[in-house]
């Protein structure tokens, strides 16, 4: 089981984001679980390139620093939605047998939908905790419904295990199948 934290940048880790304080204390919670039962926790950054604030090298890049990562945890730069494209990742995780993700960061309806969906793919099993995942309003719809449309109807089943941060929580404890 690895915890796998997506593009939860400076850029774009702030109070615009739907259940912003929430977000960030469940996805805070699951890091410290994760290190204090020791699942790797795993990091991916997006780079947009030159002249953008998530640009290699400026202050919107860097991982948002209530989730900072420890000095021997992994990060993955990736210039695509999927972290598993062109970046180590996958073959990372096979070297390692692992089979089992659980996906939290940012944005639900851009790189965590592809994490997910390529994750599965790829024979993972998927975990999405409830609250571990967050996008902003878009021109087609609410953040609230993006939420909610793609945790509750696209993934849960489907693609994943989409469950309650507690109950993600026992089976890292492994109190829980």
């Amino acid at each position: 089981m690895v915890l796998l934290v997506i593009d939860a940048q400076n850029a774009i880790t702030n109070d615009r984001l739907y259940r912003f304080q929430e977000f960030v204390s469940t996805v805070k919670t699951l890091i410290k679980t994760a290190r204090e039962n020791n699942i790797e926790v795993i990091f991916a950054r997006h780079d947009d390139g030159a002249g953008t604030p998530m640009t290699k090298g400026l202050d919107g890049f860097e991982i948002y620093g209530e989730f900072a990562p420890e000095q021997d945890e992994k990060i993955f730069d990736k210039q695509v939605n999927s972290p598993f494209r062109d970046t180590g990742l996958a073959e990372y995780l096979s070297e390692k047998g692992e089979t089992e993700l659980i996906i939290t960061g940012l944005q639900t309806d851009y790189c965590i939908d592809a994490a997910v969906k390529c994750g599965f793919e790829r024979g993972y099993k998927i975990i999405v905790p409830r609250l571990a995942n967050t996008t902003f309003d878009n021109s087609f719809m609410t953040a609230e419904k993006c939420c909610d449309y793609y945790n509750n109807f696209i993934w849960n089943g489907r693609y994943a295990e989409c469950i309650s941060a507690d109950n993600t929580i026992l089976k890292m404890k492994g109190l829980q199948k």
